[in-house]
């Protein structure tokens, strides 16, 4: 299911039902969007299509008990790779990059015959983490396309890439999901809606706060800026909560959450107090994405950052 994306939907069926499709194409926007999910709709329907599976249509999915797309979720379509961030060396977290081994691989789909139809697909998930020789590799593919072939490019933050990948796609571009479009997917996976506004506009932030118990964290944020924390229980509950063993994906959650609620809550204040709100969202932005960067401790962050939301609270209210 993609929801709030009828526009990229559309440019790219337009594209295919012309005859003339480009043969590489960036997805770029805020991470979370659903940038991965179309690319791989995209890919199976190409492909469903190509092969004489599905008629003509307009619309992107297909059936997902469909051969393409059953090949395509057990990683078996002799037709499609997709190409992402594997295990680093001990096997105790991902990697930090795409390597260029990994983006060479990709000559064994290119240099042989497709197998079920004349088109190959490509998904980079994300062409972000490309180390510096892969980038390159694949810039090398990208000058010089075998003939029916689609590279799907996902990317978080597209102004950093090479000009010269850019400059080689056609870039389709992806934004926030609005409220409405967030409450339909907050329904259709059974998610709390208190959830949606602080997922900024993305259903893989709104899913990853229900799978990690995000509520008491969000309500605990939202009781920091509205009523302050003079004694610093608050503070200390959130700094032992997020600090404790196994909290890890829970922590970096949090920080990924704030700013975005921040922001919601600012748009319903006025006067002085949105202006607090508005400086609170920029320190909270960035300590949200220094933190993990420079590996800073959870327990000190997490109090920073309470004290970031209580700094949105009235006077009286804050230490």
């Amino acid at each position: 299911m993609i929801l709030g994306h009828d526009k990229q939907i559309g440019d790219f069926m337009a594209a295919w039902r012309s005859g003339s499709m480009h043969h590489a194409w960036l997805l770029g926007g805020p991470r979370g969007v659903g940038k991965a999910t179309f690319a791989r709709a995209a890919a199976a329907r190409l492909l469903a299509e190509a092969a004489g599976q599905v008629p003509p249509e307009s619309h992107l999915a297909i059936d997902r008990e469909l051969p393409t797309a059953r090949f395509i979720e057990g990683q078996a379509h002799p037709d499609f790779r997709y190409v992402e961030r594997g295990p680093n060396k001990t096997g105790s977290a991902l990697a930090r990059n795409i390597t260029v081994d990994q983006i060479r691989e990709l000559s064994s789909l290119f240099d042989s015959t497709p197998a079920l139809s004349d088109w190959r697909v490509a998904i980079v998930d994300s062409v972000d983490d490309l180390e510096p020789g892969a980038a390159n590799a694949l810039l090398k593919m990208l000058e010089e396309p075998p003939a029916k072939c689609l590279f799907l490019l996902v990317s978080h933050v597209p102004g950093r890439l090479l000009p010269t990948i850019r400059s080689r796609c056609r870039t389709l571009a992806f934004q926030a999901l609005d409220d409405d479009v967030m409450a339909s997917i907050a329904d259709f996976h059974d998610v709390p809606p208190a959830l949606v506004r602080g997922a900024g506009g993305s259903p893989g932030k709104l899913l990853a706060s229900a799978s990690l118990d995000l509520e008491p964290l969000r309500s605990e944020a939202l009781k920091l800026m509205r009523q302050g924390d003079p004694s610093n229980a608050c503070r200390a509950k959130l700094s032992q909560s997020l600090s404790a063993r196994n909290s890890g994906d829970r922590y970096a959650a949090f920080l990924a959450m704030v700013p975005a609620l921040i922001a919601s809550e600012a748009r319903e204040l006025d006067g002085d107090a949105r202006l607090r709100a508005l400086d609170a969202y920029g320190e909270a932005r960035t300590l949200s994405q220094v933190a993990p960067r420079l590996s800073l401790d959870p327990a000190t962050t997490a109090f920073r950052m309470g004290s970031i939301l209580a700094s949105v609270a009235p006077s009286h209210e804050r230490v």
